[in-house]
């Protein structure tokens, strides 16, 4: 009967702690993938945006093409787990001496509330040039507005 008693001793506590413990671990690990999900979800859409933002200045930079507008209406999910984001773009000139220097243009998402952000990089030519313009993924009407000018320049800028 001794050891019987000794058992309860020494397992009841562990249950309890089980109890408390369990409920802790599993909250940490869902935590852990769900932010491991938004993350992955940003990256593929500013990856989806910066391929957008590729696409519509190769389809202006043809020598064909003097002057033009173009907008393109962008696919992207308005919001990850029912949170907005938000989008800036900055560019720097990457130098390469065989040809001329390239800009390169880097899409930084940012998931509001979360402290998630991802960035794509996206090289194009010398003679593109970015409108300050911000990216706001709850606006149902968002766009890239692409416009070329007579002398080659292609200025590029999200719209609403």
């Amino acid at each position: 009967m001794a050891h019987v008693t000794v058992e309860y001793m020494i397992l009841v506590p562990m249950l309890i702690l089980q109890i408390f413990l369990f409920p802790f671990a599993v909250g940490w690990v869902m935590d852990t993938w769900v932010d491991s999900r938004r993350e992955l979800v940003l990256e593929e859409t500013a990856s989806h945006l910066g391929g957008s933002l590729q696409q519509v200045y190769l389809a202006l930079n043809h020598q064909t093409i003097q002057s033009a507008t173009l907008t393109n209406r962008l696919d992207i999910p308005l919001l990850i787990d029912g949170k907005a984001y938000t989008g800036n773009v900055t560019w720097h000139q990457a130098v390469d001496f065989e040809v001329d220097s390239n800009r390169i243009l880097d899409v930084t998402l940012t998931l509001s509330g979360s402290g998630l952000s991802a960035t794509a990089s996206v090289t194009l030519g010398s003679n593109v040039e970015w409108q300050n313009s911000t990216f706001l993924s709850s606006s149902t009407t968002v766009c890239i507005i692409a416009q070329k000018f007579s002398n080659g320049t292609i200025n590029l800028s999200f719209g609403a």
